[in-house]
C-alpha cells in the first residue's frame, strides 16, 4: 500500500526554485510529523526539514535554513518543501517520510512511512 506519494522533482539552474509535495491520497496515517530527507549520489540519506502536525513547528537543517520552506496542508493531505536560490549540492533524490511522533524529529529510524522519492538536479 502506497502512504506518500512526491512530486514536484525536476532539473533546474543554479539559484532557480522548486516546490515539492507529498501526499498521503488515502488519509491512512491519522496524525504524524512529516520530514523531509535527501540522499545524494554516493552519500548517506540526510535530514533536511520537519514539520509537526499542526504545522507551527519546523526544524530545518542548517544547509537549508533561510533557502527552504516547508510547510503542509492537512485539508489536502499534502506537505510541501519549497527549495528556493538552489545550488548543485542540493543535487539529491528528496524523500518524504512520515512519523507518528508527538514531537518534531530529525532520526531516519523514527520514520515509519516513506515517500517514493523525486530528483532534484542542479546545474551551475
Amino acid at each position: 500500500q502506497v502512504y506518500l506519494v512526491e512530486s514536484g522533482g525536476g532539473e533546474v539552474q543554479a539559484g532557480d526554485s522548486l516546490r515539492l509535495s507529498c501526499e498521503n491520497p488515502r488519509r491512512t496515517l491519522g496524525r504524524f510529523v512529516m520530514g523531509w530527507f535527501r540522499q545524494a549520489p554516493g552519500k548517506e540519506k540526510e535530514f533536511v526539514a520537519v514539520i509537526s502536525w499542526s504545522g507551527t513547528s519546523t526544524d530545518m537543517d542548517d544547509s537549508v535554513r533561510g533557502r527552504f520552506i516547508v510547510s503542509r496542508d492537512n485539508t489536502k493531505n499534502t506537505g510541501y518543501l519549497q527549495l528556493n536560490n538552489l545550488v548543485p549540492e542540493d543535487t539529491a533524490v528528496y524523500y518524504c517520510a512520515a512519523a507518528t511522533y508527538n514531537s518534531l524529529t530529525r532520526a531516519l529510524e523514527t520514520y515509519n512511512y516513506w515517500g517514493q522519492g523525486t530528483r532534484v538536479t542542479v546545474s551551475s
